[in-house]
């Protein structure tokens, strides 16, 4: 999908969004039971997401959200998301290893170059 300028999504961004898709479906499923779909709340917090990283201007040069100068989440939102990623995250290494490493990967390619600037 495109963001609202029409640029393509980079590869970065389709991870992202495969890694917090994977993310809140753990969570989803361990924390409220919903087995088939997302229950309504991790629904929302799911697309809120999705329109973050479709939307992020930095695109393939995108930092880890921890990272990010910008911050775009609503408070109330990133509660939610750190809450499910402290929850998710340890588990994403046993059952989705491959974003799970990127992920990391990513958080401290992000930090070296912070560092360097």
């Amino acid at each position: 999908m495109d963001n609202k300028n029409n640029i393509p999504e980079s590869h970065r961004v389709k991870t992202e969004k495969k890694t917090i898709d994977r993310m809140i479906r753990i969570y989803c499923r361990d924390k409220h039971e919903s087995f088939e779909d997302l229950c309504d709340d991790c629904r929302e917090l799911h697309d809120y997401a999705f329109q973050r990283l479709i939307n992020c201007p930095y695109h393939a040069d995108k930092p880890v959200c921890s990272e990010c100068p910008i911050h775009c989440y609503k408070s109330e939102m990133q509660r939610r998301v750190k809450t499910v990623m402290g929850y998710a995250g340890p588990k994403m290494i046993f059952r989705h290893p491959y974003l799970a490493i990127m992920h990391l990967i990513n958080e401290k390619n992000n930090k070296t170059v912070t560092r360097i600037q």
